[in-house]
Order: C-alpha cells, then sequence, then structure tokens
C-alpha cells in the first residue's frame, strides 16, 4: 500500500512524501527510524488526512478477545514445533479483522530481521497490554514461550469474562431505566398537555402534584429543542466524567461505600491484582517488576496506589504482604493472609492463584445474586413513580366526575 505522509523533523518545514508500506504502523515505525515524527497520514490514492493524534485515538481496532485468541494459537502452534515467524504468519492468513493482520505483517517482518518478539510487540503499546509483552519475555528468556502465551491467554481471558459478567449484570437495569425515561418524556410533552388542556377549560382545580407535572410538561413542550440538548450534554458530560481520573475516583469512593456494591467492588480488583501478579510470578518475572505491571494493570488510583506500596516494601526488603495487610478496607484481609502464606512456604504464585479464582468465582455468583436482587427493587421504583404520575394526573379526572 502507498501512503501520502507529512513528516516533521526538528529543525526542518514539513515534508510531504509518499511511502510504500504493508500498514499504517510500518509507516510510523519507519519514520521513527528516520528520526522523524508523522504530522499526517493518508492513503496516496487521495482522501481525507488525519493529524497524528487523532489516528491515535479513535483506537486499535483490535478487540481484548482476538489478542486473546491469537495468544492461544500462537502456543499451540509453538508446541506443535512451529517457529513464530511461521506461526505468525498462520494468524494472519486466518485473521478476517485487517487492523490485525496488519499488524501481524509488522511483527512477522521484525522478527525476520532478527528481533525478538517481545521487541516487536513493543512497537504496538496500544495494542498488546504490559502483562503480554512482560509474558513473552519471560518465556523468551526461559526458553518456555509457549507456556508464557498460554498463561497469558488464560489470565486475559478471565479478566475479560470477569469484565463481562459484571457488565452483564448492569445491562438489564440500564435497559429498564432508559425505556422508563423515554416513556416518561414522551408522556409529558405529549399526553400530559391534553390532560392539562381539558382541566383549563373545565376550570377544575388541580392538587400540588399534578401542577407540578403540568409545569414541567408545560416546559418541555416549550423549550423541547433546549431539552434535548440537555439531555444529551448530561448523558455524554457524565459519560466523560465517569472516564476522567478524577471522575472515575469520585464514583468509585462512592460504591466502595454502599453496602454490597463496595464489597464486589473490593472483590473484583482483588481478583483482578491476584491473577495478574500470579500470572507473572509463575512466568519468572521479576518480583518489581511484576508489582510494576499489575499497579498499570489495576488501572483504578485508589487500588494501584497499594501495589504500588508494595513495590516500595519489596525494594525495601520487606514482605510483599504488608502492604495489603495495612489496606483491608481495600483488598480483602484474605487476600494479604495468603499472600503471607505464601511467603512463608515459598509459593506466592500458587496462593495468589488460589486467592484470584476464589474471589473471581464470588464476584460472578455476587453478580448473579445482584442481578436478581436488583430487578424487583428496580420494578418497585418504576411502581413508585407511575404510581405518583397516575395518581396527580387521574385525580383531576375523578373530581370533574364528582361534579357532573
Amino acid at each position: 500500500m502507498k501512503f501520502s505522509v507529512t513528516i516533521r523533523k526538528e529543525g526542518a518545514p514539513n515534508v510531504t512524501s509518499v511511502i510504500e508500506a504493508p500498514s499504517r504502523f510500518a509507516v510510523y515505525d519507519q519514520v521513527q527510524r528516520e528520526g522523524g515524527v508523522v504530522v499526517g497520514i493518508s492513503e496516496a490514492n487521495g482522501g481525507f488526512h488525519l493529524p497524528a493524534w487523532l489516528n491515535y485515538s479513535i483506537g486499535t481496532g483490535v478487540k481484548r478477545t482476538e489478542i486473546i485468541r491469537m495468544a492461544k494459537n500462537l502456543s499451540a502452534m509453538l508446541t506443535a514445533g512451529l517457529s513464530i515467524a511461521r506461526a505468525l504468519s498462520v494468524i494472519e492468513r486466518q485473521s478476517s479483522n485487517k487492523h490485525l493482520r496488519a499488524i501481524i505483517v509488522g511483527l512477522s517482518e521484525s522478527v525476520r530481521k532478527g528481533s525478538s518478539f517481545h521487541e516487536s510487540l513493543e512497537k504496538y503499546p496500544q495494542v498488546f497490554p504490559k502483562i503480554f509483552i512482560a509474558m513473552v519475555r519471560a518465556g523468551e528468556e526461559s526458553g518456555s514461550l509457549s507456556d508464557s502465551l498460554t498463561v497469558v491467554g488464560l489470565q486475559m481471558e478471565r479478566s475479560e469474562e470477569l469484565v463481562r459478567k459484571i457488565r452483564g449484570a448492569m445491562i438489564y437495569p440500564a435497559i429498564v431505566i432508559t425505556a422508563v425515561l423515554v416513556v416518561g418524556i414522551l408522556m409529558l410533552i405529549y399526553v400530559v398537555p391534553t390532560l392539562t388542556s381539558t382541566f383549563t377549560s373545565l376550570g377544575v382545580q388541580v392538587p400540588l402534584a399534578t401542577r407540578i407535572i403540568v409545569a414541567i410538561s408545560d416546559f418541555m413542550v416549550a423549550h423541547v429543542t433546549l431539552v434535548l440538548v440537555a439531555l444529551i450534554a448530561l448523558i455524554v458530560g457524565s459519560i466523560a466524567f465517569v472516564r476522567s481520573r478524577r471522575g472515575s475516583a469520585i464514583v468509585l469512593a462512592v460504591a466502595l461505600r454502599v453496602p454490597v456494591i463496595g464489597e464486589l467492588v473490593r472483590e473484583t480488583y482483588a481478583a483482578r491484582a491476584s491473577r495478574t501478579l500470579s500470572s507473572l510470578l509463575a512466568a519468572g518475572v521479576p518480583v518489581l517488576d511484576a508489582l510494576s505491571i499489575t499497579k498499570d494493570v489495576v488501572r483504578a488510583e485508589t487500588f494501584s496506589r497499594v501495589v504500588g506500596e508494595a513495590e516500595e516494601h519489596v525494594r525495601k526488603g520487606e514482605p510483599l504482604s504488608l502492604s495489603f495487610s495495612e489496606h483491608t478496607n481495600l483488598y480483602p484481609i484474605l487476600m494479604s493472609e495468603m499472600l503471607s502464606v505464601g511467603e512463608e512456604t515459598g509459593k506466592v504464585a500458587d496462593m495468589l492463584k488460589q486467592t484470584a479464582e476464589f474471589y473471581e468465582e464470588d464476584v460472578a455468583q455476587k453478580t448473579k445474586d445482584l442481578s436478581t436482587v436488583i430487578e424487583p427493587i428496580l420494578m418497585l421504583i418504576i411502581g413508585t413513580f407511575v404510581g405518583i404520575f397516575a395518581v396527580s394526573m387521574i385525580a383531576p379526572i375523578y373530581q370533574l366526575s364528582s361534579a357532573i
């Protein structure tokens, strides 16, 4: 493929040239090796030029499940005796995702030129997480790459499954709440004004609750565009707030104080930290490196800070379990106890694996139970609002019937 690339080099004006490469990733790699920075890139046959920062922000086009499948397939082929270059070639032909195929082409080229597999993976940090790269590196250094790929594939699969179950439990209430809001807005805009005109024409004295609903309805009818824009802004703003560093920290702090949800959150992060640390240690990754990677995988600052403290404790020669035992309000006490036992017996990775499996199963069961509990609570809340609305709008009709 040919790409029209705008390149910036220090002390020189921007230059636009045509580069032939198998993918955009290969173009970025080539330009960086030559000491330049890609400012804009598009296919040479025309099209819209995107700035480099926008190209990165729109995502990689590769799903986490595809990376998991790639790890498992690579492991199977390496176990069968195929070379890494040939195994990558097979995966390239099997994949239906053009983005993943382009990345694999880049990996194959890098490996054929003499780079190690983990060095090749490091060129695509947005696609391959740090734990994947670290496990591959440990596997190459120990001569057990296929085993490391199996372990990291399993680790990522379990983590993805845990997230999928939690999201699945939230889908039902999200759909119900959205449907109720849409129906409520439509009734306020189309149904209530009809009843209001009837009450006004007949001079019926309506109760306070009815007057409040009528006032909201009148405002929404008079400012439909404003209401829709405000609603969209609220949704977009809420999503942006939750995804921001400060917003996610606030949401997490609130969630930790909710009785059932708080325990579920703590166990979820304990499972993620235990599974990641166990996989890395079992693969032979040094403890300090494993803790550093686990801190990145955990992500949430409240919980990753504890892992960072554990890293400092280990650097000073103190037990790994010390930091977790000091923060039992975040990580359940079982985790620090299992770590302590693992340190005493020399089986930290095994103890962490058992901890991860326990909490993964517990979170899955509690998520299922939570789904069962949420349904009647939702019905109760919805029924309350529907009852208030119905009584507020029907009471004047009964008054009108009595007067007649």
